[in-house]
């Protein structure tokens, strides 16, 4: 593991479970922060972006972006950007979309980071879902990317 991140692997017993990390993550963020939402269809990615921004202030009605590819919520005092790359075919094609201005002013939630090839910046938080043993479980691994997420993390996660 390099020193530049920090991993901590856990089990989410249902979508309760996810919300509630979602909301403590949503306390833990500033602007310009980059969360990449990592995971097979179905897996919890757009429950928690959900959870996320209902935390930050935002409108609890939060549908998948798949069609749109981006839905911008205004919350309390930062816009949440909340990306669906699955639908992009070249990962030019995510400047179209505004995404320097959300990395610039905002905090970005993004489904499907994996598209972005060599753009995605090297400071984030990934969060990668699994399916886990029960149905509605998930298992969940957060990986800090710099120092700034490290020292986060490690204040909430010990």
């Amino acid at each position: 593991m390099s020193d530049y991140q920090r991993k901590y692997q856990f089990t989410l017993k249902n979508e309760s479970a996810t919300c509630i990390l979602a909301s403590q993550l949503a306390g833990l963020t500033e602007p310009r922060d980059i969360i990449g939402l990592v995971g097979d269809l179905g897996v919890g990615k757009t429950a928690f972006a959900r959870a996320f921004i209902t935390a930050r202030g935002g409108d609890s009605e939060v549908p998948s972006p798949t069609f749109t590819l981006v839905q911008v919520y205004e919350c309390s005092s930062i816009n949440v950007y909340h990306f669906d790359l699955y639908r992009i075919e070249e990962p030019e094609e995510i400047f179209e979309l505004g995404i320097e201005d959300a990395f610039a002013e905002g905090i970005s939630l993004i489904e499907w980071p994996d598209r972005m090839d060599t753009y995605i910046p090297s400071e984030r938080l990934d969060i990668i879902f699994s399916s886990g043993l029960d149905e509605n479980a998930r298992e969940v691994i957060l990986v800090g990317y710099g120092d700034s997420w490290i020292n986060r993390l490690a204040k909430v996660f010990v």
